[in-house]
């Protein structure tokens, strides 16, 4: 009669076997490549697709107003803005009106950031502060910064107070609610390590409560420079001063006055490169290493 192998190592054997699978298998997925993708390639992936649609759009621009579909009252050809963009940048004045925008904006939005953020950290930990504020500050978000300008303007009159007043009332519930939204998405098991690792207080916010909500945090500051963007644009087109000098909102209002039609799109197009450039520029890069560092980004 045929005898059967019934040690114990076949089933050990087995069992090794296993492990080292799924061993394997977790090494598969952990294994994230972070290598820098070469400049050739991140030009055609990401900067050749936004120049061609940029492209298409300037050239249907074009089409309409050559081929008389559309009167020159109503879109100017597209010369008649290189015109005036060119008037502009001969009589100097071209950096000068896109530097009081922009940095009006980033001081703006550096305040916010300094304000928002402590404000954020006290709303998501404190369950009083958050049912007395956190509705209050959902309010504000959905608030049109332009409904500001008006008591502002009563407030500090037309200066730089004034348009900072805008700024933070429109940016900072942006960035509050963006890292309240971070910090309720952390897995309670962090807070409970860091709790029994000592990270208590202050030290648990800096080293497990803002890393751990950084993604949620990251999305709101980008929302909030949106809106410092939007409610500085807003409170330069309608509180207009020479003693605020010539910003970019200004510019377009005074292109509005002047019925400059061909000024009004070139003002309508530096504020929008400006508020891509500050997000490619500053926020992208600070996305992508986020994503990096978390092993959520294969190629950058």
């Amino acid at each position: 009669m045929a005898s059967t192998d019934t040690t114990p190592e076949a089933p050990s054997k087995a069992k090794a076997e296993d492990l080292a699978g799924l061993e394997a298998g977790l090494d598969a997925l952990d294994a994230v490549q972070t290598h820098r993708t070469p400049i050739r390639e991140v030009l055609v992936k990401k900067v050749l697709p936004p120049v061609i649609a940029v492209g298409l759009v300037l050239l249907v621009w074009q089409i309409l107003v050559a081929a008389k579909i559309t009167d020159e009252t109503k879109l100017p050809a597209l010369s008649s803005v290189w015109d005036s963009l060119s008037d502009m940048w001969m009589k100097g004045t071209l950096l000068e009106v896109i530097w009081t925008s922009v940095s009006r904006g980033l001081l703006g939005f550096l305040l916010a950031l300094a304000i928002g953020t402590p404000l954020g950290l006290l709303v998501a930990r404190v369950k009083f502060v958050r049912a007395a504020i956190g509705p209050i500050l959902q309010g504000l978000q959905s608030l049109p910064s332009v409904a500001w300008v008006p008591p502002a303007v009563l407030w500090f009159g037309l200066n730089d107070a004034m348009m900072y007043t805008v700024i933070l009332l429109g940016a900072v519930p942006s960035i509050a609610n963006g890292l309240v939204s971070g910090i309720d998405q952390i897995p309670p098991l962090f807070l409970r390590a860091g709790r029994t690792l000592g990270a208590t207080g202050l030290r648990g916010a800096w080293h497990v409560v803002m890393p751990a909500a950084l993604p949620g945090y990251l999305a709101g500051l980008k929302q909030g420079w949106a809106f410092s963007w939007r409610s500085l644009m807003a409170a330069e087109i309608i509180a207009s001063s020479p003693d605020l000098g010539l910003g970019l909102g200004q510019l377009l209002e005074n292109g509005r006055n002047n019925i400059d039609l061909p000024g009004v799109f070139l003002a309508i197009i530096l504020i929008l490169v400006v508020g891509i450039a500050i997000d490619l520029l500053i926020f992208s890069p600070v996305e992508r290493w986020v994503l990096r560092t978390r092993g959520l980004l294969v190629k950058s």
